[in-house]
């Protein structure tokens, strides 16, 4: 516990250094997680989306997994309480880097599994589709998922909210920022109580989480910018059991008193080095990733990640942070530890260089290329290339990108012995690293009388050496499986669409479409990747702008799953549509009343066989900002 005390430490000297006010820089328009130093939204030129404080608030939505619901491009899966898994054009979950403010959501190279993720103190959500491989290294190789969290404003601030429906949720916030920099302290709370998975009138099965999150930012000298962010997480599961004998859908969840606990840690530290006019800029990085685990009385599992990164940023005609044609270049160490492999930690350095210019006639180009110097796997080199042109005096603007990536096995998947119920899995140390290659290219317009634009992308990705999970001969009661690379290549293609449009000055409106065939090399389907998925919003703002309403609708079909139970083979779950309604109302300026309706009509439908979603919640609550 020394460095995240040390971190608190440095937080609290934060507020008696910031001292008077000045007008804080506003970055609304930053892409941040885009490349090695923030890039402009309207000049990114690879597919990407977001989600924003406003957007969260208005359609009431209390989670990110729900937040990532019917983007473009995401596949989202629940399987009970805790186990949310995001998939990127077709890509396994693992295949997703996960990151809060920057740093790693999971420690030990291993999948990150969303549960009770807060939206209250999110400023907004970035997803970047395609390989980010040459930003992020292995495991953002279709994909990443960057939560931002909410920076202190200007001046002091507090919030506090509070929400009561099938369980309930708080926070509290506190916040300090100067001349010379700020703090945000945020609290909260979770306890959803959840529902029987069963079915059979057992005990419910939701989650419990706490968290405490710090960001500060330092004005050291003129020059020199510190800052840190700190982030902890315990969280309790409570979950049902599974019979792998059983032949229903029904039957597979058994009520269980099963019990999960999880402990999060994501830290960091960094100093940017630079004036405001310097042609070159440098910044260091240190992040740390911890997740502990335990169900029931089993032994703890521990997974650890820490990195040590340096960027330097040349403006090759002018200052770094304006210039026209600039050379980013990041060396970057990284150690991971899981105790599924006692002893048997692994590092990998790496270098990447990122070339960035702003051309005559809307045209923007972003290139990079990374060398992974791999202690346990060989070495891999990947590269990315995308092309903007906004065309001159038409509405239109063309996007186009291509890319490798690389995700490393697990040490799960390598070194695995472990049990779970009747089902038992042993690793395979021999598993090669994960490899993929891909291109999209698309094209937005922009409405009359800038009420909106709509984008269309076609992707088309490959992946090589997939691993996947294969049976092996039963030993006793249990089943066992192991993994192994699939031979040959595993196509995915499909088409995004996107839609904003402000109807009117009351009336918003935003829409997603995409068609996704993602196949094994077999030609069989990829599971758990539906092959459509539309989601459609609307917002209506009411009594003088002081009040909105929400709907949403989710509609999904042709979802492949397999059945670890039964004839343990394949099928396609039935297609469903949910609906969504919220409201709020500002009671004065610095509260909010809020109000949620989740599956409105009580639909009964399953993302995964087996799993029972939830049925019609309802919540209400107080947000207060002041």
């Amino acid at each position: 516990m020394r460095r995240p005390l040390s971190l608190l430490a440095f937080a609290a000297a934060l507020p008696a250094i910031a001292a008077t006010a000045q007008e804080p820089i506003l970055l609304d328009e930053i892409v941040l997680s885009a490349g090695l130093t923030p890039l402009p939204a309207d000049a990114y030129a690879r597919a990407f989306s977001t989600v924003t404080a406003d957007e969260i608030r208005d359609r009431g939505i209390t989670t990110v997994q729900d937040a990532l619901r019917a983007l473009p491009g995401l596949s989202v899966n629940t399987s009970g309480a805790g186990l949310t898994q995001v998939r990127i054009r077709g890509a396994e979950a693992n295949q997703t880097l996960i990151l809060i403010d920057g740093v790693e959501a999971v420690g030990g190279a291993d999948e990150y599994f969303l549960s009770g993720l807060d939206t209250d103190n999110i400023e907004r959500i970035e997803v970047l589709r395609g390989p980010q491989s040459v930003f992020y290294g292995s495991n953002a190789s279709a994909g990443v998922v960057n939560i931002i969290t909410r920076r202190a404003p200007q001046g002091r601030s507090y919030g506090a909210t509070v929400e009561v429906g099938n369980g309930g949720a708080a926070s509290l916030s506190a916040g300090h920022r100067g001349e010379r920099g700020g703090v945000q302290v945020i609290l909260s709370t979770r306890d959803d109580l959840g529902y029987d998975l069963s079915g059979s009138g057992g005990d419910k099965d939701g989650l419990r989480r706490k968290t405490l999150s710090v960001t500060g930012d330092l004005a050291a000298t003129e020059d020199l910018r510190l800052g840190l962010t700190l982030r902890r997480s315990a969280e309790r599961i409570r979950q049902d059991d599974a019979d792998s004998g059983a032949a229903r859908p029904e039957d597979y969840i058994v009520d269980s008193d099963m019990i999960r606990d999880r402990d999060e840690l994501q830290a960091g530290l960094w100093a940017e080095y630079g004036a405001a006019d310097a042609r070159l800029t440098h910044r260091l990085d240190w992040q740390q990733s911890v997740l502990r685990e335990t169900q029931d009385a089993d032994p703890e599992q521990r997974g650890e990640t820490g990195k040590l990164k340096y960027r330097a940023s040349l403006g090759l005609d002018g200052a770094a942070s304006e210039a026209r044609h600039l050379l980013n270049l990041l060396a970057e160490h990284q150690r991971d530890e899981n105790t599924t492999a006692p002893g048997q930690s692994r590092e990998m350095s790496s270098v990447a260089l990122e070339f960035r210019a702003f051309l005559e006639g809307g045209v923007s180009l972003q290139a990079g290329l990374r060398h992974d110097a791999n202690r346990v796997f060989d070495d891999f080199n990947s590269w990315n290339v995308a092309l903007d042109w906004q065309i001159p005096d038409r509405p239109f603007r063309l996007h186009a990108s291509a890319g490798t990536g690389l995700v490393n096995p697990s040490f799960f998947e390598l070194y695995a012995d472990q049990s779970f119920g009747s089902i038992a899995y042993r690793g395979n140390p021999d598993l090669r690293p994960e490899r993929n290659r891909g291109f999209d290219i698309g094209v937005e317009a922009q409405l009359p009388g800038g009420r909106g634009s709509i984008d269309v992308t076609y992707f088309n990705e490959t992946f090589q050496d997939e691993i996947d999970i294969v049976a092996l001969p039963s030993q006793g009661p249990s089943l066992l499986f192991t993994y192994a690379n699939q031979a040959g290549d595993s196509p995915r293609e499909g088409v995004e669409v996107t839609a904003r449009i402000n109807a009117s000055d009351r009336l918003s409106l935003s829409g997603s479409y995409t068609y996704l065939d993602a196949k094994n090399p077999d030609g069989s389907a990829e599971v758990r990747r539906p092959r459509h998925e539309a989601g459609l919003s609307a917002t209506l703002a009411i009594l003088d702008g002081r009040g909105t309403i929400s709907g949403d609708l989710r509609h999904v079909s042709g979802n492949v799953d397999t059945r670890f139970f039964g004839d343990f083979g394949t099928g396609t779950l039935p297609a469903f549509t949910v609906a969504n309604l919220a409201a709020g109302y500002d009671v004065t300026p610095n509260v909010r009343a809020v109000a949620r309706i989740s599956n409105l009509f009580d639909t009964d439908y399953s993302e995964s066989w087996g799993y029972p979603a939830q049925g019609r919640t309802a919540t209400v609550g107080l947000q207060a900002r002041w």
